[in-house]
């Protein structure tokens, strides 16, 4: 159950951070990423996040032990929207002094 949580959790922050950059990649417009704040980079960014968030619940199991796994999952999804929300990719940029879009 443990690898199941651990799995879950992951899965919700890493697609849960995917979203902002595949959306902002295909729109064209700059979101702040430590590869760099092009809408191509995010976009791609923002693919690969997606693929390992579907790796990540594969591997999680979810069927052996949903509840744990779900409630993972929302939790690691509830920690990624508090970063965005508090504008969290601008302020790891300011931190690494990479430039904002």
């Amino acid at each position: 159950m443990l690898s199941t949580v651990v799995f879950s959790t992951l899965a919700g922050v890493m697609g849960t951070n995917a979203l902002p950059h595949f959306v902002k990649g295909l729109l064209g417009e700059q979101f702040p990423n430590v590869l760099g704040n092009s809408p191509l980079r995010n976009a791609l960014a923002g693919w690969l996040g997606l693929i390992l968030a579907v790796l990540l619940v594969t591997a999680a199991h979810l069927p052996d032990h949903p509840w744990p796994g779900a409630i993972a999952l929302g939790a690691g999804a509830l920690v990624m929207t508090v970063f965005h929300g508090r504008r969290g990719a601008f302020g790891l940029n300011d931190a690494l002094r990479l430039p904002n879009p």
